[in-house]
């Protein structure tokens, strides 16, 4: 198999660490890693392969001979590094916000729409991490049925916001056992022992604008006629988004069909047993490759109703894998060459 350059952008990050994790697990075909930072982390270095590898400045120059650039650098840097990396010849698969609602990006989950990345122009976006499980999951319940309508409540796990966040809620737990006062930087509020009902700013609607990605993103992924109801909550947990989803489709369905389709669909692990309290949490997805689905049930107020429970890694489905993913389909369908 043909071996590819393979730069990660954001390399000393939570999320760029990951990447690097998931490229080897995935034996992904790397001739050689790039990893790229900002220019204070030059000359520090990561481990890949078991072997330590330096950190390069991502600038000019950076990006030539890179076949593919994974990037997870926030969306101020992306605006400017993924245009330079796709003029010095990389195909950047970017984790931000910058790019998902340009028209002429493609915006991709590889198991619902691989398809879209063979139009695109050197720039590939990653959705948000709380679109990718609720869409792995739906997938297959729209191409049966057709949603017309969802209503999902995320619990979002604080590494979402990043380390600095990992670490407050590490420091606010030891100061609560020390008895010391608690003190909150990365968010308005305390997270510890708390749930914050508050993801990224408030728009003008009243609506957060982690809220209106998974509107405006499941509506260019999956189907534009699909009316999306969010509401984003910061909850004190680590790793692993929770979602509470609740689906109206136009066609009639029957549970055990439904649990069939979720079974089958890639990606998806069905852990739905009441009776034994079996149901997917974060603790369960943490470190996993796979969306779990649980919870199971009609909802008996509207015609066509389903409830279901998702839960994912945000590091892992919701940014680091689904980006590896895509330079892989990038490679079954013969995109990079």
């Amino acid at each position: 198999m043909k071996q590819y350059r393979v730069a990660v952008v954001g390399a000393m990050g939570a999320v760029g660490t990951e990447m690097i994790k998931t490229l080897e697990q995935r034996n992904y075909p790397v001739s050689e890693l790039v990893p790229l930072d900002i220019p204070a982390n030059a000359g520090k270095t990561v481990t890949f392969r078991g072997a330590p590898v330096q950190v390069r400045a991502a600038q000019a120059g950076a990006f030539q001979g890179v076949d593919v650039a994974i990037f997870s650098a926030g969306a101020d840097a992306s605006k400017v590094l993924a245009p330079l990396a796709a003029s010095e010849g990389a195909i950047v698969v970017d984790n931000s916000s910058q790019w998902r609602m340009d028209p002429s990006v493609p915006l991709v989950v590889p198991e619902v729409n691989p398809q879209a990345l063979d139009g695109h122009k050197g720039i590939i976006a990653n959705p948000n991490c709380s679109t990718i499980q609720m869409l792995v999951a739906l997938k297959p319940i729209h191409d049966a049925y057709r949603i017309k309508r969802v209503v999902v409540s995320t619990y979002q796990a604080v590494s979402g916001t990043g380390g600095a966040a990992i670490a407050e809620l590490t420091n606010q737990a030891r100061q609560f056992t020390e008895g010391k006062p608690i003190a909150a930087k990365v968010y308005p509020r305390q997270i510890l022992f708390n749930a914050l009902p508050h993801i990224d700013v408030f728009l003008d609607n009243g609506y957060t604008k982690e809220e209106m990605k998974m509107v405006n993103e499941t509506k260019k992924i999956l189907d534009p006629a699909i009316e999306v109801c969010p509401t984003a909550v910061r909850v004190a947990v680590y790793r692993g988004h929770s979602e509470a989803v609740n689906v109206q489709t136009e066609r009639p369905f029957t549970l055990p069909d439904v649990r069939t389709l979720l079974e089958k669909a890639p990606g998806v692990q069905v852990m739905d047993d009441p009776s034994k309290l079996v149901y997917p949490t974060a603790l369960d997805a943490d470190g996993k490759d796979a969306v779990y689905v649980g919870r199971l049930r009609l909802d008996p107020t509207v015609p066509n109703g389903l409830n279901l429970w998702v839960v994912s890694d945000n590091l892992r489905k919701g940014a680091a894998l689904n980006a590896v993913q895509i330079a892989e389909v990038l490679i079954q369908r013969g995109l990079l060459r």
